[in-house]
């Protein structure tokens, strides 16, 4: 496993990580979860994603049973949780970026992890509805008081990241180290202008669904949507399995093929060939998919199999219909 440092901070991460959303405290069960968070950090990964909203706080405690166990050191671990998204529809102050919610969900986070500290903790959407000054600041206070050691922005555009990093900057306190947004092969609006402007703010990517929630896996080449898999319940997938996907999706498994690795693993090495990005972070439901996508961080691709894959690809990066203004407050979740 390799390493990268989160933008310009000290912080070092594994370039390959582990999340927590759609999977545990809900679709995977606890002592499968336990598992794949074992073999992870066995194997290097040093980072573990998650969110107060992921299984309304399943995940979370899934990840405090781990740590229960003591075979790993929590010092050597970088853990992070996320803030925005409603906990308690009966309590109108329970969502968003304000002082009192961040409060209250930080004390949540924290009791669920049983941990004293988690080391990043994200700002899941843009609240618009609160200063981001308010939002900045008790940020700040939550950094200086130990109970958080960076904090991140999660699926921003890149001017609110050019917001963020002001505030920060005229008020003299912490800035964002990193942005959380969604990034694979069929999805790359980042490489717009987010990339560019957080790069210029020191601030790197953790990103999320590199492998198309399963669709860069190899699974659905065919077609068709094996029995078992996510695509069964998942909309997306379905969605995305048009016969021009289908395609594309061959044409990259013989590239895989022609390297002797697997589809997911080619996936993954085409993230990692931006230096921008400081990890991608893996949903694995099973111990086995990460021992298999770990590889993936000793594959460099050539700028010849590289070229290839942008033939392939043909999807000159777009601005998604989601980065609308206040469309994140009509989302369920991530």
């Amino acid at each position: 496993m390799k390493y990268r440092k989160v933008g310009k901070s000290g912080l070092k991460v594994s370039e390959l990580s582990i999340g927590s959303w759609l999977t545990y405290g809900g679709s995977v069960e606890n002592e499968t979860a336990i598992k794949c968070l074992e073999t992870a950090v066995e194997n290097g990964i040093n980072f573990i994603d998650s969110a107060e909203i992921y299984a309304r706080g399943g995940a979370e405690k899934v990840i405090a049973e781990f740590l229960a166990n003591e075979t790993f050191a929590r010092k050597d671990l970088v853990i992070s949780s996320k803030v925005f998204w409603s906990m308690n529809n009966d309590d109108i102050n329970r969502w968003g970026l304000s002082r009192k919610n961040i409060t209250n969900a930080i004390e949540g986070t924290l009791e669920r992890l049983n941990t004293d500290y988690i080391d990043i903790y994200f700002m899941h959407r843009y609240d618009y509805m609160t200063p981001l000054k308010e939002t900045v600041e008790k940020l700040d206070d939550l950094i200086r008081d130990g109970y958080v050691h960076y904090w991140g922005t999660s699926v921003w555009t890149a001017a609110q990241l050019e917001r963020a990093n002001a505030i920060a900057k005229d008020l003299r306190v912490h800035k964002p180290i990193v942005e959380q947004p969604m990034y694979n092969m069929f999805f790359r609006h980042i490489e717009l202008e987010i990339m560019s402007v957080a790069k210029k703010h020191g601030m790197g990517f953790s990103v999320w669904s590199p492998l198309a929630q399963g669709l860069l896996t190899g699974k659905y080449n065919d077609g068709q949507i094996p029995e078992g898999s996510r695509g069964e319940s998942s909309q997306s997938i379905q969605k995305n399995l048009t016969k021009e996907k289908i395609a594309k999706l061959q044409k990259l498994a013989e590239i895989a093929s022609s390297l002797s690795i697997k589809m997911s693993q080619l996936a993954l090495a085409w993230i990692l060939r931006r230096d921008e990005i400081s990890t991608a972070i893996l949903g694995a439901s099973k111990p086995e998919y990460i021992t298999e996508n770990i590889k993936a961080s000793d594959i460099v691709l050539s700028k010849d199999i590289l070229e290839q894959i942008e033939e392939i690809l043909d999807n000159k990066p777009e601005w998604p219909l989601t980065y609308e203004p206040n469309i994140y407050h009509k989302e369920k979740m991530r």
